[in-house]
């Protein structure tokens, strides 16, 4: 016991606190402790929370044999370290690559300099006329219980899952929709993606969820729809082949039993965001123009 209160003494003395703390080392500290929260609050969610609490209960057992001077666990501990911390990236190469996405998505770079010159400024996004023209296919559809899968490309590019499936451009209307997805059709298997007001591709190949916590109630269609919405910041609406029930995934969540006022609003809103972005995009623009000139 006199063993393990020197150690901890010795350890505990080794720490030591700066004679004055200046407004810097505050704001370091609410950066630092604003990460990690940011960091549990991400590995909370995911498959790694299992992990973590599996090296959680190795860092204990390291702890106690080296408060209890177990020198063979500790060489093999030290000798093996490099090893583990390889491992440990390979095993959260999944995990560390969705968080990645998620801090891209995030937009900081783009909020603090926002212009994007990746997409051409007059894209845009949807009009009044493909949001109803989505919402009339998709409650025709699910009336007859007609599967579906439509996807709106937002912000980030769907060009990866694009070439998963049949390139087409066609303007969006709800009857080239419902017969898309039509039974027994050549490209009603897979998902539609919508970029704009034009119809780019079908029986495209979406990344399916791996969140334990949704319904087990909810298929293959479902989980690829919250599947996109992880690793883009796409909009998906999804029709069920089984209750013709309309559900809508964003940012990893869905929104399951839809009527067609609450999708109507949330494409609206969708509409409203990019209006604003688009604001900041022209008024960013005029004042770096306007510094051109007057520093010319």
């Amino acid at each position: 016991m006199g063993s393990i209160l020197k150690n901890l003494h010795d350890y505990l003395g080794q720490w030591t606190l700066p004679n004055s703390i200046q407004w810097n080392d505050i704001v370091e500290i609410l950066l630092i402790a604003f990460f990690v929260y940011q960091f549990m609050l991400w590995i909370r969610n995911t498959r790694a929370y299992s992990l973590l609490k599996g090296i959680l209960t190795v860092l204990v057992f390291v702890a106690i044999a080296y408060i209890f001077e177990m020198n063979t666990i500790l060489w093999l501990v030290t000798n093996m370290g490099g090893y583990a911390i390889t491992a440990i990236l390979v095993i959260f190469q999944p995990e560390l690559r969705k968080a990645l996405e998620e801090l891209g998505h995030k937009k900081i770079v783009s909020n603090l300099i926002p212009f994007d010159t990746s997409k051409k400024e007059t894209e845009g996004r949807f009009s009044d006329r493909t949001a109803n023209e989505i919402v009339r296919a998709s409650f025709e559809m699910g009336a007859v219980k007609t599967g579906a899968l439509i996807v709106i490309e937002e912000e980030t590019v769907l060009n990866e899952y694009i070439r998963t499936g049949i390139a087409l451009d066609s303007l969006v209307s709800s009857q080239l929709l419902i017969n898309i997805f039509e039974h027994n059709t050549p490209l009603h298997d897979g998902a539609v993606i919508i970029r704009g007001d034009r119809i780019v591709a079908a029986t495209c190949y979406l990344p399916l969820s791996d969140n334990l916590d949704l319904n087990k109630n909810l298929g293959t269609r479902h989980r690829a729809g919250v599947g996109i919405s992880e690793v883009s910041d796409a909009l998906t609406v999804i029709v069920s082949e089984e209750t013709g029930r309309v559900s809508v995934t964003k940012n990893g969540e869905i929104h399951v039993g839809l009527n067609k006022e609450e999708l109507r609003k949330i494409l609206e809103q969708e509409q409203n965001k990019a209006k604003q972005e688009n604001v900041k995009h022209r008024l960013w623009k005029g004042l770096v123009k306007n510094e051109k000139k007057s520093n010319e």
